[in-house]
């Protein structure tokens, strides 16, 4: 998959007037000193001109921490390949607390080079979203010294059939975008440029790194396999009980009912797992981490149901490699 771009459950909102400017435009980047502010829950939503947006989530609440399982890159030949034995980091989303989202909110922090959408709404006749042309987002972290987490981005935060800076910059510009807490304002008057692309990552990587979705799966005895499946509630349940909240759990491949073992029954759910979303809300800045897990809104998965119907399948021979930085 390139990217994936979602949705099975959630519902598109467009905000108009939000894709050419900041979420709150003319917004002051004096006094947001967040110690002074009760650290909120982002759901149900906050009013802006109640509490400081950039210290309680006001926009996106609901966020969704996303990971992909792939089995190949597309770039091998390139050197981009999978981290061994771990879930690949897909990104973190900010979705609206009933559940509908929206996307690439500020055009002027445009740093997609393939937009998909390729307008902000997704019709043919919506505001277009141009391609990005300029360094790639990766070069952002340089002037903050960043190299440790660039490193890190390139082993964990992996593409498929598109080089990982192009990808990570899909994902600043469609979802960051769309956060209160990652208004430029909010960095106060000695923002320095791009000082919230690299809030944006780190703060993803953290989330990332609390929902160990390879090894959850692996002490269930559920492991990449190319004989075995699985069952999708076995799946569902070891994750659940892990991360505190029923996750979405998304699959690609055959339907169930056009295969051999499922051919001509009721079950029109995919068969090969593919990727996982857990759902959270968040107290104060989605930065500092501070979280209660939440069930997935609408549906939890687009996956075949029936008994051994799920395919979790081993990565291709030289996909991927032993990572050397630390998960």
């Amino acid at each position: 998959m390139l990217f994936n771009d979602r949705r099975i459950g959630g519902a598109l909102l467009v905000v108009v007037g939000g894709a050419s400017a900041q979420l709150y435009p003319g917004q002051s980047n004096l006094n947001h000193s967040c110690i002074l502010q009760e650290p909120l829950l982002s759901c149900p939503p906050q009013n802006p001109s109640v509490v400081d947006s950039c210290c309680v989530e006001t926009f996106g609440g609901l966020l969704l921490t996303t990971q992909f399982w792939d089995t190949y890159t597309g770039r091998e030949k390139e050197g981009q390949l999978l981290p061994k034995d771990v879930w690949s980091l897909h990104g973190l989303w900010p979705d609206f607390c009933n559940g509908s989202y929206t996307q690439y909110c500020d055009l002027s922090r445009q740093y997609d080079p393939i937009p998909s959408p390729k307008t902000v709404d997704g019709t043919p006749n919506g505001t277009p979203v141009p391609p990005y042309t300029g360094p790639n987002i990766g070069t952002f972290l340089e002037p903050f010294g960043k190299l440790d987490l660039l490193k890190w981005m390139n082993t964990y935060w992996i593409a498929q059939n598109q080089d990982n800076a192009g990808f990570w910059g899909h994902e600043f510009s469609k979802h960051a975008t769309c956060y209160s807490t990652f208004n430029k304002a909010c960095y106060g008057p000695k923002y320095q440029e791009h000082e919230e692309v690299v809030g944006f990552f780190e703060t993803t990587i953290k989330y990332y790194k609390k929902v160990p979705t390879f090894d959850w799966l692996k002490k269930a005895s559920i492991k990449p396999s190319n004989s075995t499946t699985y069952t999708f509630k076995d799946i569902q349940k070891t994750l659940a009980k892990k991360h505190g909240g029923v996750p979405y759990i998304g699959c690609s491949g055959p339907l169930y009912n056009t295969t051999k073992e499922g051919y001509g029954g009721s079950d029109t759910g995919k068969t090969v797992l593919t990727e996982v979303w857990y759902y959270n809300y968040a107290y104060g800045r989605p930065q500092d981490g501070n979280t209660i897990p939440v069930d997935a809104t609408g549906s939890n998965t687009n996956c075949a149901k029936a008994k051994h119907a799920i395919h979790y399948y081993e990565r291709t021979e030289g996909s991927e490699k032993k990572p050397t930085v630390p998960y």
